[in-house]
């Protein structure tokens, strides 16, 4: 029987918008820079009031200048042996 984690869970005592669609993305298989890469190619094409949900094995430091340059706001959190966070757009 598979189990599924609630990524999004995680996220419930930060500031993360709880009333909108999210999607998954867990790049903690990717080496660097690739987690970023594919975080900031899935970004555009996800509709403004959904909520991007990153499971990455480190927290993504790289990660969080270009989303404060892009105008996005995040959380992170650790949830075991991965760290969660949640991006989104603030103005949607």
């Amino acid at each position: 029987m598979a189990t599924t984690t609630d990524w999004r869970g995680h996220l419930a005592d930060t500031d993360v918008p709880d009333d909108r669609d999210a999607e998954l993305l867990d790049v903690r298989d990717l080496g660097p820079p690739n987690p970023m890469v594919e975080t900031l190619e899935a970004l555009p094409d996800l509709p403004a009031e959904t909520v991007l949900v990153q499971v990455n094995d480190r927290a993504p430091q790289h990660l969080y200048p270009k989303l404060d340059d892009r105008g996005y706001e995040y959380a992170t959190v650790e949830a075991g042996d991965a760290v969660v966070t949640g991006i989104w757009d603030p103005e949607a």
